[in-house]
């Protein structure tokens, strides 16, 4: 990938109507809409999936996962509410896409993904993109990143039963953690948590659906 891979005027018009519609759509925060008005999606999908760039839909991308709709990445962010001085920690980098609105936003983002492939990929379009303030490690996610820690806000794109503890103990006692919670094959919830005395209390956002949380890394 080359900075000759970087989205045309045709690509801007396309983002402009998806973020009419997400207007549309209840989307308030102007700091989300611009983030998301300034990432090219069609740069985190691969050629064959292109099309779906600016559809308010999922979309696969390599090792079995997917990039979530944009709705879903515009109400994880609003709901985070980031400060351009917060450390971010995201769980699950994917395609790198929800990295890279993140950035625009916060100060420094920490994203842990399990697969090297999607891992290096995602660097690789972050890269371009001159997203300099993006970290990317392969790594288990429920673990986190305790040697970066504490984290003003924490994001998790894949669902789980339950939050992961070590996420629970990174979280900043200010912060915020936003994640879908729920078995694999549902129902999940998205959640947008606070602590109280060390104990994640939960707000309940709407009913999502993610691919499942694995434990360790991917040979992939």
């Amino acid at each position: 990938m080359s900075a000759g891979d970087t989205p045309d005027d045709k690509d801007a018009v396309a983002r402009a109507e998806l973020i009419m519609r997400l207007r549309g759509q209840n989307v308030a925060s102007a700091r989300v809409l611009s983030a998301l008005e300034r990432t090219p999606r069609s740069l985190f999908l691969d050629a064959p999936h292109k099309s779906l760039a600016y559809l308010d839909r999922a979309a696969p991308i390599d090792c079995g996962q997917t990039i979530s709709q944009p709705t879903i990445v515009a109400m994880m962010t609003e709901a985070l509410d980031v400060a351009d001085d917060h450390r971010v920690l995201e769980i699950g980098t994917g395609s790198g896409y929800q990295a890279a609105v993140l950035s625009r936003l916060a100060g420094e983002v920490y994203s842990i993904e399990r697969h090297p492939r999607l891992a290096t990929t995602a660097e690789e379009r972050l890269r371009v993109l001159g997203l300099s303030n993006v970290h990317v490690r392969v790594g288990d996610g429920n673990a986190g990143w305790p040697e970066a820690a504490p984290f003003d806000r924490i994001i998790v794109t894949a669902a789980s039963e339950a939050v992961p503890q070590a996420l629970v103990e990174q979280l900043s006692p200010e912060g915020v953690l936003v994640a879908p919670v729920g078995p694999e094959y549902g129902p999940q919830t998205l959640m947008r948590c606070t602590l109280e005395n060390g104990e994640l209390v939960g707000e309940e956002l709407g009913a999502v659906a993610f691919v499942p949380m694995r434990s360790g890394v991917g040979r992939l």
